[in-house]
């Protein structure tokens, strides 16, 4: 049996690396807490694409978490598709071979929300989230890449855009004047 019970594998840790920074400073109260919560299956995930949303319940609570992997670059997407033939032979070496190609298969996230109300950038639920998707990432490797928008050629932004479209509008850029108008 593997000595960590989430991310024995490099493509997992990548996913617990997300929960546990090596930049950290100082120790992470929510992380054993986080752990039990996948661990005893509180996690139910949903994976579309590079968007992951999840319930999670703890307790007689439960929330709605939301996490999406900012997509690859171009290049990043053809060289993956030439240094691995077949994504369902994926192993430790083929991820040492993208790090040495100068490729990081490491999930970036680009955009993360829950329903909690912790109202944290990183809450319990998102954390638990991390977890459980190292552990589907350390059963099946592909899912790493297929998250990462790595297998799917449509997945990617183009590479000529400046930013990412924002999720909120400002209240003062809505035009309020005819809002509660009735349509023609």
């Amino acid at each position: 049996m593997a000595e960590n019970e989430f991310g024995y594998t490099r493509w997992g840790m990548d996913w617990v690396r997300l929960a546990e920074p090596l930049r950290s400073t100082r120790p992470e109260p929510l992380l054993p807490r986080a752990r039990s919560i996948a661990r005893n299956g509180g996690v139910r995930a949903v994976i579309d694409g590079r968007v992951v949303r999840a319930t999670i319940q703890r307790g007689g609570q439960a929330s709605v978490t939301h996490l999406e992997v900012a997509a690859p670059g171009r290049d990043a997407r053809a060289a993956v598709a030439g240094l691995v033939p077949d994504p369902a032979l994926l192993g430790d070496d083929a991820h040492a071979a993208l790090r040495a190609a100068g490729i990081d298969p490491a999930p970036v996230l680009a955009a993360t929300d829950c329903s909690c109300a912790a109202r944290k950038e990183r809450c319990v639920h998102l954390l638990a989230l991390c977890y459980e998707l190292a552990r589907q990432v350390d059963a099946d490797p592909a899912l790493a890449l297929r998250v990462g928008g790595f297998l799917d050629p449509a997945s990617g932004e183009p590479e000529d855009v400046a930013a990412a479209p924002r999720r909120w509008i400002p209240l003062d850029a809505m035009d309020a004047e005819g809002w509660f108008d009735a349509p023609p």
